[in-house]
């Protein structure tokens, strides 16, 4: 089945406006956290900001219930939609939504047992006051938690359908809410509980405007009837293996602050969740491009299953994120200590280093992202899940061990092996000979930034070692004169034809408008 042309044009200019969206959302998201987080680690403190974190981490693994459900649904609605069969998505929504309706109740009732066993949960590493302050806080995110779980069929819904304009910009509008709304209350002396109240509270509005969306403007329609449980059956099976990645993934992000809290306290919570924090925003900026891909990835594998053609957005979103997250990771490398100082204050600078630790070894998975998709259509994730389970257990013993011996290094240390060895190796072996994308093309299309990165490279070694940044301003002024430089020596010496014309387009359009 194909769309028509007029169908066709309007998807690309869906797409192009989801990435710029999607890329000014992520944007303001740093720009709002690099403000926040020191507010926040000001006003409440370092006790209270890594009991906030400490608590977030637990309440995390609530998001296991998805089951990796909402990853299935772009595969089963492709399948639909190739068989022009409305009222077989009607049916896959009623039954998405009863789901994860269930899913929701299951939240609130495993939060109450979590209440309840708190003091287990957490260890000694609390005071009786802090675990005062943890219960409402646990309640109040395993609230925020359950509302996500309706949230994301709607989600599912909307990006189905490509409306990525109206869904970015929701998103857009929900990170700059939560700042403005928060920092006053904050400066007011009220502490993360109303910090967290607020979240949940835009987190109801997000799920009712996008309950309206689907209903007013894209027509959703929902069975609840005649529903197919040998497709629900089939959802288990495929979703099964997403869920154990969830779980590796939980593992690899909160399981070290979780050793960190029962073994060495909440300051130590505090000093490694800045380095995570920071880590969280570079790996949100690598999915901008990936996901406006996925109703496309989906779509090639139900009608044509063509391994070339794959390769080629591989390939291609694998190029753009290269270049994004390169950026971001060498200018942290020249400019990340002065940064966290000036950032964070004093008592935080072994961030610097967990943080290194962190995104260098994902760099890795995050330009080749896209990849995921790919597995998931091809109904081909089951063996990554597997692999990556193992390298999970791996990674927890192996934290566990080096948090006793050197702290908080430790645990990033044995998180950024497990990363290197499941992404770095396992994965692109994978990729290649399983899913059929033509690795060997990736690195050696990767290989034409090289003299823009020993550019950019010396550029930033000169200017570290001659400028000590002992103000925010002229750090400012010095990443800015590192990204100009980086920017032209990418674009002359890295980038191939197609992406200089997307630039110039870009250019282009501002300049007219």
């Amino acid at each position: 089945m194909y769309r028509s042309v007029n169908g066709y044009k309007k998807s690309i200019s869906q797409k192009k406006a989801g990435i710029i969206l999607s890329y000014i959302g992520q944007i303001v998201h740093i720009l709002t956290g690099l403000i926040y987080t020191p507010v926040m680690l000001h006003l409440l403190g370092q006790s209270e900001y890594g009991l906030y974190q400490l608590v977030y981490s637990v309440v995390s693994y609530l998001s296991l219930l998805s089951l990796g459900f909402s990853a299935s649904y772009m595969r089963f609605y492709s399948k639909e939609q190739a068989e022009n069969n409305d009222n077989g998505v009607a049916r896959l929504n009623g039954m998405f939504l009863i789901v994860f309706g269930i899913m929701s109740l299951a939240c609130i009732i495993c939060g109450f047992i979590m209440l309840y066993n708190i003091h287990y949960i957490f260890g000694m590493g609390l005071t009786e006051q802090e675990y005062k302050k943890a219960k409402v806080l646990l309640f109040l995110m395993v609230v925020n938690m359950a509302l996500t779980f309706p949230n994301s069929v709607f989600n599912c819904i909307i990006t189905s359908q490509e409306r990525f304009v109206f869904q970015k910009s929701l998103i857009l509008i929900q990170y700059l809410a939560n700042p403005i709304l928060t920092f006053p209350l904050l400066i007011l002396g009220y502490g993360s509980i109303v910090m967290v109240s607020i979240t949940t509270i835009l987190t109801f509005i997000v799920l009712l405007t996008n309950i309206y969306y689907c209903f007013s403007r894209l027509k959703a329609r929902f069975i609840f009837r005649g529903l197919q449980f040998k497709i629900l059956k089939e959802m288990m099976v495929f979703t099964f293996f997403i869920f154990i990645n969830q779980v590796i993934d939980q593992i690899n992000w909160n399981v070290d602050k979780i050793l960190l809290g029962r073994m060495a306290g909440t300051i130590s919570v505090a000093i490694y969740s800045v380095g995570a924090q920071i880590n969280t925003l570079y790996v949100q900026m690598s999915t901008s491009v990936s996901q406006v891909y996925i109703p496309q990835v989906n779509r090639i594998v139900a009608e044509t299953d063509d391994n070339e053609e794959l390769s080629r957005i591989f390939i291609k979103v694998g190029r753009i994120q290269f270049i994004i997250m390169t950026l971001l990771m060498t200018g942290f490398i020249f400019f990340g200590k002065s940064f966290i100082k000036l950032w964070a204050g004093d008592g935080y600078e072994l961030a610097y280093f967990v943080t290194l630790l962190l995104i260098i070894p994902v760099t890795i998975p995050l330009i080749q992202n896209i990849g995921i998709e790919i597995q998931r259509a091809k109904d081909m994730h089951k063996a990554r899940s597997i692999v990556y389970l193992f390298i999970a257990i791996g990674n927890l013993i192996l934290s566990y061990i080096l948090v006793k011996i050197i702290g908080i290094i430790g645990s990033a240390i044995g998180t950024a092996i497990s990363l290197l060895v499941g992404n770095g190796v396992f994965m692109n072996w994978y990729y290649y000979k399983k899913l059929g994308i033509n690795i060997p093309m990736f690195w050696r299309s990767l290989s034409s930034f090289i003299p823009s990165i020993l550019i950019c490279s010396i550029f930033g070694v000169l200017n570290i070692s001659f400028i000590n940044y002992t103000s925010f301003w002229t750090m400012v002024l010095g990443a800015a004169m590192y990204t100009i430089i980086y920017c032209l020596s990418f674009y002359y010496t890295g980038m191939n034809p197609e992406e200089k014309r997307a630039i110039q387009n870009i250019l282009q359009r501002i300049k007219i408008g």
